[in-house]
This record gives C-alpha cells, structure tokens and sequence, in this order.
C-alpha cells in the first residue's frame, strides 16, 4: 500500500519507515522546517518532499501527523479542496482527537482512523526500533477495526481501543504520566545541581527507575517519603527552602504534596493524626498573601492550519502521549 506523510516532524517518518519495514510504500511526505526535511531525508531516503494536496494524490494511506491544534483546519482545508479521495485511508496520530476530527474527509468518502503511539519520540532511526511492542491509542469505525489493529501490528504496536468520548481524558492522563514527569525531573536536576551535586542524572537513575517500577507495580502502596510518612516539620522545612532558593517550583511542590496526601490517606498510609498537621502546613503554604513564589504562570500559543502543512508533528505520546513532544507532541 502506498503511504504518504504530512508533516514530517518526529513521529510521521517513523511510522512510515516502520511500515516500509513491513512491506508498505513511502511514496511522499511534507514538511515546512530545515529539521523536518532533514527527518525526512534519514528516515525516508528518495522519498520526494512535495504539498500536502500532492501528498494525499500519490498515497493510498495517509498519515496525517501534525500537532494537535492544527489537526481540524488541516483536514477540513484538504477536504475543502477537494484533496481527499474515496476509499482512502486517512489517519492521524493526534492523542486529543478521535475519528470525529476527520468528519469532513470523511464526507469526502475517506476512511477515518486515530492512530496514537504512546511513545516519545526522537526524530531519529532509534524510534523505529522503540515501536516494537508501543502501545497504540486506536479510534476507528467499527467496520475499520481490523484495518486498524493490522496497520498498527505492522508497526509492531499493540493495539488499545480508545471510544470516541474518552479521547481527551486519555491524553490527559498520558500529560500526566509523561509530560509532567520530564518537567518534574529536571526541576529535581536542577535543584541537585544547586546543591553541589556533580551528577544528578546519575544520582537520580536509580531512585527514579525503581519508584517508576514500583509504582507501576504497587500502585499507591508504593508512595514513601515525608509526605506519605505524614513528616510535616520536614515538609515545612523544604517549602521554606523552596522559597527562598528556586520560588518558581513552590507551586509544585505544593500540588503534588496535596495530591500524595490524599492518595496516601485513600490508601491507608496517613493516618489521620499526623495527616491533620501536613495539610495545616501545606494551606498555610498555599495561603494568599505568603510569601512569593507560590504561583505560576504558562500558556499554549495559538495554533493554526491550511491545505499546507501547519507545523511539524507533535511528540507524544505523549500528547503527546502521552503521545509529548512530537516536533510541533501526544504524546504523550
């Protein structure tokens, strides 16, 4: 079958170079910036660079990767323009949207599916081989499921069927997991490196690995340290310090010691009476008026799209997800 990509960011070429492993054709894929052609260009070598219109003329099934924002203008610009063909296939690795994004190609007589690798991506060769045993967030028809459970074993992802309504709430949990937890790290490597700490990935490899492992394994039983432990002198003490050496994770600090809280007296492992003296500590924290620090800020940038490729496609999934980032990004 002949597959064309557009978007050529980190997670289009990967999945058609993986498809090519598994007999199928690249035969065009689009891309706006230096880095996507480059992509292109290792990953897809003598694939022509050409138009999304061009992309969807030569190609039986088209991959539709590009961020998620720009997924709904793009599809119903190539529909509008009469791009989309009957019979084609047309799928997007958007981890927000379902098939309901493809309504106006599939007005057109497309054949909608949502195929949504639960991987970060690299943009480079080593993401083919991470596919081999990837979780996929699959949404089709049902006359289309086997076609979808076929292109994404092809792949070498395993299949998981996401209904259309949970769409949104599935990539969210996979920011969660994913996203989330790369800002977490790094805040945590950055505080370490203010310590002295020469090495913090190394210092953290293992503590992190094995609280991953049992987490996934245990589930809240896993939860250790002050928090769970009800230590709310110690959790006043790294507020205290928070504020004063790196104000900007307070805020965090504070919403993840909240959510632990409850999750550790859910589970049993706080009891109330020490459990009474973390949360006085944490609201006082949080108090409007403290001292700054405790807030935030961020946002997202407005995104657009056309016939013409919008923009690299997103990372995650990880979202990205879970889908991140994707070049655009699930992801996550």
């Amino acid at each position: 079958m002949s597959v064309g990509v557009v978007g050529a960011g980190r997670v289009g070429p990967a999945l058609a170079a993986a498809l090519r492993l598994a007999g199928h054709r690249p035969v065009a894929a689009s891309g706006v910036s230096d880095a996507s052609r480059g992509r292109a260009a290792e990953l897809l070598p003598g694939v022509p660079l050409v138009d999304p219109a061009e992309v969807l003329a030569r190609s039986e099934l088209v991959l539709l990767t590009v961020p998620d924002d720009a997924l709904p203008d793009l599809v119903s610009g190539l529909a509008r323009t009469g791009a989309v063909r009957p019979g084609q296939l047309v799928a997007h690795t958007s981890g927000r949207f379902g098939i309901s994004v493809l309504e106006p190609a599939l007005r057109a007589g497309a054949l909608p599916l949502a195929l949504h690798p639960v991987m970060t991506f690299t943009g480079t060769a080593v993401d083919v081989q991470r596919l081999a045993g990837c979780a996929f967030g699959v949404t089709a028809p049902q006359e289309l499921r086997l076609a979808a459970e076929a292109l994404v074993i092809e792949m070498g992802g395993e299949p998981e069927w996401v209904a259309e309504e949970a769409r949104p709430l599935y990539h969210a949990a996979l920011a969660i997991g994913a996203n989330h937890l790369v800002t977490l790290v790094n805040q945590s490597m950055d505080l370490l490196r203010a310590t002295g700490v020469q090495a913090p990935d190394r210092m953290l490899g293992p503590l992190l690995g094995a609280a991953l492992d049992n987490a996934l394994r245990s589930g809240d039983a896993a939860l250790t340290g002050p928090v769970a432990r009800g230590d709310a002198g110690t959790v006043a003490a790294h507020v205290e310090e928070l504020r004063r050496s790196a104000p900007e994770t307070v805020a965090g600090y504070l919403a993840m010691a909240r959510a632990t809280a409850d999750r550790a007296l859910a589970h049993g492992l706080l009891r109330p009476e020490p459990a009474e003296a973390l949360l006085d500590v944490l609201a006082a924290a949080g108090a409007p008026g403290g001292p700054p620090g405790d807030g935030s800020s961020g946002g997202a940038g407005p995104a657009g799209g056309t016939p013409q490729t919008p923009g690299d496609d997103p990372g995650n999934g990880p979202d990205e997800g879970p889908g991140e980032g994707r070049d655009g990004e699930a992801g996550a």
